[in-house]
């Protein structure tokens, strides 16, 4: 859901109620900030010792909230010296140390009782807020430190209607519903052990068959588009990722250098394009030979903050659907047309029906923190622009999320539940063919700087698995799904009948379920294992020699023959129907 300027202001707005009602409550806290979200919004505070908040708390937070959108108080900006500033948030650290960033700081007031530091924007005033509500409560880092303090965080979300809010708390149900750390565990899809470390994902037989099946068909899907897959390896030397520019500003994500012979140091890769450019100048190259498309799926490491850890969306170790593509500046917006193209026919064929496009731009007052001349900066932004307004997807700009190296475009997309996901990054990069010294001979003789177009349709495995489990609730497409078919016997009688009927489906992922328990229990546990297709085998069904069929999610379909079925799923397999 992309977020409108009212709603955000909305939100805000909500965001210093509930921090006004916080100090009215608890006057002992400090308050260190609280922004709106994409969802809705969040209050971090000091409790100073003096409190702790729970969720328990959150029926007295909210009536002392409604006590002041009720009030209808005006929402009112002032701006203020620096000095004026500091005397007025005299005693509140985290107010201080924001005002050693602000120039020209501002505030708002909420009637004439209560002030914050604040730039904005928000409604006119608080009786604006027509339904809000309290979510959750959690830890969060000073500015996601793990060296600063701990401060408690309030989320709360807020709408403009009853009925806006209602359809969102129960998309938010939906999604605890469908949590793929829940559904992971229960489907025996993934594990994270302790003795192998946090972050690093311990694939189980069944997750290893949708990461292989998906792995597969991109891997068919990207031949088919012209591109050539590689292998690099898990590791390099620290100077390669100088030469990148990652060193030193991606250091912090980076695990540390590891000591090699004669001082030389190694470390694991976090990304791949450095090593697929040495692909590249593994021979002299050829106009002839491009667009030269390098494919891979690469696992890479990044050495991410335990906080920001979260099951498969945030991890150390993963692997990514990466490419390069080298081309001349003429080959690069068609190009990347063709990139957001195979977006479209992956997310088609998913069924990923809502997503758009994040142009993430530099900010332009603090141009210190990227590389490259502000004329590769323009030119690369243009060609994206103009790629993108060849394909009919929506896009919104982000400043100042650019890489450090050039603007990039990120694919957002949004699950069943109703949760976002920035899922892949895509860039045309005019910045690192000139770092690494990239030529190709052109038709005229002179060598040229190829233009070097990343993607990674499926972004990291591990993080497009996550949200295909949240997506599907577990219940995987037929082509996709780690076990197809249940075969289940109504008795030990129908037993060498079931052996049979399963030697015939070898062709699929096909279980027996020959266990000592009822019919009724097989069938239970056949539909919270989420099992697309499940035969059962009576007296009846071995006499008539065809089978009783129950489909996930729509029950009982009557009884047809082998050879029926099987030409039933095979085409559905085939054209990912099912």
């Amino acid at each position: 859901m992309k977020q409108t300027d009212k709603l955000g202001a909305l939100r805000h707005t909500a965001e210093h109620v509930l921090h006004q009602a916080m100090y009215r409550l608890y006057p002992g806290i400090a308050a260190a900030m609280g922004p709106a979200t994409a969802d809705g919004f969040y209050f971090d505070f000091d409790p100073k010792g003096k409190v702790k908040i729970s969720a328990a708390d959150f029926p007295k937070i909210e009536a002392e909230m409604k006590k002041i959108i009720s009030a209808n108080l005006p929402m009112i900006k002032k701006s203020l010296t620096l000095a004026e500033a500091k005397k007025l948030f005299k005693g509140n650290p985290y107010k201080q140390e924001w005002l050693e960033t602000i120039d020209k700081p501002t505030v708002y007031w909420s009637g004439d009782k209560f002030v914050d530091l604040c730039s904005g924007p928000h409604v006119k005033s608080t009786g604006k807020i027509k339904a809000f509500k309290l979510l959750s409560v959690a830890g969060a880092y000073w500015h996601g430190d793990e060296k600063k303090k701990m401060l408690t965080r309030i989320y709360g979300t807020a709408f403009s209607s009853q009925k806006e809010l209602n359809e969102y708390l129960a998309k938010l149900e939906l999604a605890k519903k469908n949590d793929h750390r829940k559904l992971g565990q229960q489907l025996e899809i993934f594990a994270i052990s302790e003795a192998v470390g946090q972050g690093l994902i311990l694939w189980l037989p069944k997750g290893q068959i949708i990461k292989e099946e998906l792995e597969n068909w991109a891997r068919q899907t990207e031949k088919d588009w012209g591109y050539q897959h590689v292998t690099t390896p898990n590791i390099g030397k620290t100077k390669l990722y100088r030469t990148s520019g990652h060193l030193p500003y991606y250091k912090k994500d980076m695990y540390p250098a590891m000591k090699g012979e004669k001082g030389e140091e190694y470390i694991l890769k976090p990304m791949n394009c450095p090593h697929h450019h040495q692909i590249f100048l593994a021979k002299k190259r050829s106009y002839k030979e491009l667009p030269l498309r390098l494919a891979e799926f690469g696992t890479c490491y990044r050495f991410e903050a335990s906080g920001e850890l979260f099951g498969l969306m945030r991890v150390r170790g993963f692997t990514q659907n990466d490419a390069h593509i080298y081309c001349s500046n003429t080959q690069a917006v068609e190009e990347f047309v063709s990139v957001m193209k195979l977006h479209q026919y992956y997310y088609k064929a998913l069924g990923i029906k809502k997503y758009y496009l994040e142009l993430a731009l530099r900010n332009p007052k603090n141009k210190t923190k990227y590389m490259g001349s502000d004329a590769m900066w323009v030119k690369a932004e243009k060609l994206m622009r103009q790629a993108a307004a060849k394909v009919n997807i929506p896009m919104i700009t982000r400043v100042g999320n650019a890489a450090f190296y050039g603007p990039k475009i990120d694919f957002i997309i949004e699950s069943s539940t109703g949760r976002e996901f920035a899922i892949s990054t895509n860039q045309i990069d005019l910045f690192m063919g000139t770092r690494f010294g990239l030529k190709y001979t052109d038709s005229d003789g002179k060598d040229k700087t190829p233009v070097i177009i990343h993607r990674a349709p499926l972004g990291s495995h591990e993080r497009f698995i996550g949200f295909l489990i949240e997506h599907y609730g577990g219940a995987f497409p037929l082509w996709l799904a780690p076990v197809q078919i249940r075969v289940l016997p109504i008795s030990e009688k129908q037993n060498a009948a079931a052996k049979k009927v399963v030697e015939q489906l070898s062709n699929f992922r096909v279980e027996l379920d020959d266990r000592s328990e009822s019919l009724g229990a097989k069938i239970r546990d056949g539909e919270n294992q989420k099992v697309p297709f499940q035969i059962i085998l009576g007296d009846k069904e071995v006499k008539a020699k065809k089978l009783s069929l129950r489909q996930r999610g729509k029950g009982d379909l009557g009884q047809m023959t082998l050879s029926q079925f099987t030409a039933k799923i095979t085409q559905a397999i085939e054209q990912k129907t099912i």
